[in-house]
């Protein structure tokens, strides 16, 4: 390529950047187009890693449909960095020999072009390559950031810990607190809102957040007679999402913090913090006291700080409910 410039522009200066090169040789370089000693920097997606020069006004990408949307982003916002106009080239085959997802992704890139919109391009980004399944076994698609919100649950979680540990002497123990923040669920069955019921993924996102907030009965009843005014009669898979929220309730309450519901089987991981009020409650003998008189479904194991219980035949988010009812409905009666 450095060969073809040379021969259409003689008297044009180009210098060659990649990520083989010895640092001290690529620095050597973009000084050299830093400093004006040369017109044209040829180089590779390297410069997409943050490197302002403000004295660049025009990039050319090279075979662009072969690049993500986030790259191509990156990479545009390497010039226009100061008072001068910016102009971003694309330089790809015709439309009718590009995949729809480059066509796509050559579209948003030229769409989005004003200031301050890398959130548009990311969610377009997204939406091109798809979300995933939030609950499922089909993990896919990124969120570059975790958001506010998320940071502050995280923090939330980290406090609730210190109480319990560092700092036990100085906070008494909320028995009626759950014994967990939260239950992270894995499973291989299809538990999401499908594509065909809300098209829109800044919709389904925001849907499923909704559903992440619910915390009662009452809320989920609420939200489901919405869910159906606006979207139509509620697919299997959305009732099956909310088993699952209600398990996740149930899970709480018994101090489970990791459920895995695969192959016909589930397997529960109790609260990894030793010093937790659980260890010393009615709902951890009452665990205890069915593991034990049911050997042949269960079998409980410790591995370094961590408890787990396996269950065999479970094969539907509505057993393992059944299940985590019947042994709560047994705490309650031995606490009394």
């Amino acid at each position: 390529m450095a060969d073809l410039l040379r021969k259409l522009c003689p008297d044009v200066k180009v210098v060659i950047g990649h990520g083989q090169m010895e640092g001290d040789q690529l620095e050597e370089v973009l000084m050299q187009f830093i400093d004006g000693d040369a017109d044209v920097l040829l180089a590779t997606t390297i410069i997409e890693s943050g490197i302002d020069i403000s004295n660049a006004n025009t990039i050319i990408i090279n075979q662009a449909q072969n690049f993500g949307l986030s790259d191509l982003h990156q990479m545009r916002g390497r010039v226009g960095r100061s008072n001068k106009k910016a102009f971003c080239y694309l330089l790809a085959p015709p439309a009718t020999v590009l995949t729809p997802e480059a066509r796509q992704r050559l579209k948003a890139i030229e769409e989005y072009s004003d200031l301050g919109m890398g959130f548009q391009v990311s969610m377009r980004d997204l939406d091109i390559r798809g979300a995933g399944n939030l609950l499922g076994g089909e993990q896919s698609g990124f969120i570059t950031e975790i958001g506010f919100e998320t940071y502050h649950k995280i923090l939330d979680e980290a406090l609730a810990e210190l109480r319990e540990t560092d700092f036990k002497d100085l906070f008494p123990v909320d028995e009626s607190k759950p014994f967990v923040s939260d239950c992270q669920i894995e499973t291989d069955l299809e538990i999401l809102i499908p594509t065909e019921y809300v098209e829109s993924i800044v919709e389904r996102l925001n849907l499923y957040k909704e559903i992440d907030d619910i915390e009662t009965e009452q809320k989920l009843e609420e939200f489901e007679n919405q869910l159906k005014d606006r979207f139509g009669p509620i697919p299997g898979q959305v009732l099956e999402l909310f088993e699952t929220l209600r398990m996740r309730w149930k899970a709480k309450r018994l101090g489970i913090e990791r459920i895995i519901l695969k192959h016909h089987s589930l397997k529960t991981y109790l609260v990894s913090n030793p010093q937790s009020h659980l260890y010393n409650s009615a709902v951890f003998m009452q665990i205890i006291n069915y593991v034990k008189n049911n050997p042949s479904q269960c079998k409980m194991k410790q591995d370094k700080d961590k408890l787990s219980i396996t269950f065999n035949g479970i094969k539907s988010v509505n057993q393992v409910n059944n299940l985590l009812e019947n042994i709560l409905a047994k705490s309650e009666v031995a606490a009394s």
